[in-house]
């Protein structure tokens, strides 16, 4: 099988980057003023630039695992042909799909991700804000693409594709996209309620470039115009020092599981179950945030009938 060259489009994207990012900040600013914050930008800007440099490194190991499973345990082999590469953008997504999923769903998975929901503007810059310590284990929900015969040179191109198209859906200055497009693909519209702290938003939207697997799994929620997305966490770190963001919800996770007095297996939860779990119970899960949320929005609506 001949295997064609392929850049690495991520470099190639930066100035693209920079100069859109640039862009939407002065017109941010010109128009609402108060909603821009240079220093959560620069903060945004550090996270993506150190995440460059260090998946250098988490990608070493990726590579030595795709290649491995591809050469020694691969079903079939797939050709670098048209069909191909619009069978890998369909099972990417899907990949990627249930590992924003777990990211939410899980601690463990969620000290790494939060990085990406820290800040409480909604920006092109907010695109940039990734993880330094993902990439040395996001690979596993991927694996299942060389075992089925995708050449790894082909699912890095995909990924790239895939973080690039993401890139644009992180605006406010676009409300919304035709219908149709709004129906199969992830818009900014879809995305702003994904990175809402509200409780009708909490984890909803996982979507990578198809809205339809949160339609096909049950965690599609559309973006209401009488629900104001307001961005950030439920308990903001309120900090622009890229250290504290890459790292302050490890080091929460690790007081937590190793401090706590009780079972191994609850210490062990700790970096299983979702963010908020407690072993005395006392914590608060989104789940349980949204039923508060229902029940005052229940209460409010009577009150107001009442009246």
């Amino acid at each position: 099988m001949e295997i064609p060259e392929l850049p690495n489009l991520i470099y190639y994207a930066i100035p693209f980057f920079i100069v859109t990012v640039t862009f939407e900040g002065i017109v941010i600013f010109k128009k609402k003023p108060y909603n821009y914050n240079i220093k959560d930008t620069y903060a945004s800007l550090i996270m993506g630039i150190g995440s460059v440099f260090i998946d250098l490194i988490s990608k070493l190991l990726v590579v030595f695992v795709f290649t491995f499973i591809y050469e020694n345990f691969r079903v079939t082999t797939i050709p670098f042909t048209w069909w191909a590469w619009v069978l890998v953008s369909l099972a990417d997504d899907f990949c990627y799909y249930w590992n924003h999923r777990m990211g939410h769903e899980s601690r463990f998975f969620w000290a790494s991700h939060i990085v990406h929901h820290s800040s409480q503007k909604y920006n092109l810059s907010t695109a940039l804000r990734q993880t330094w310590t993902g990439g040395f284990f996001s690979f596993i929900f991927y694996i299942a693409l060389p075992f089925l015969g995708f050449h790894p040179l082909m699912i890095f191109a995909q990924m790239s594709v895939s973080l690039i198209y993401q890139y644009w859906i992180h605006t406010e200055l676009i409300h919304k996209m035709p219908r149709w497009f709004e129906a199969v693909f992830n818009t900014p519209s879809h995305h702003r309620v994904h990175h809402g702290s509200n409780p009708l938003y909490l984890d909803r939207n996982y979507a990578g470039i198809f809205i339809i697997w949160d339609r096909i799994f049950g965690t599609f929620q559309p973006e209401l115009e009488n629900e104001k997305v307001v961005y950030g966490l439920v308990s903001n770190i309120n900090t622009f020092n890229p250290l504290k963001i890459a790292f302050q919800e490890w080091i929460a996770l690790s007081k937590d599981a190793f401090t706590a007095k009780t079972s191994f297996i609850n210490k062990l939860k700790y970096f299983i179950k979702p963010p908020g779990w407690k072993h005395d119970g006392t914590g608060l899960l989104s789940n349980d945030l949204k039923k508060e949320w229902l029940k005052s929005s229940n209460e409010n609506k009577k009150l107001n009938n009442w009246k």
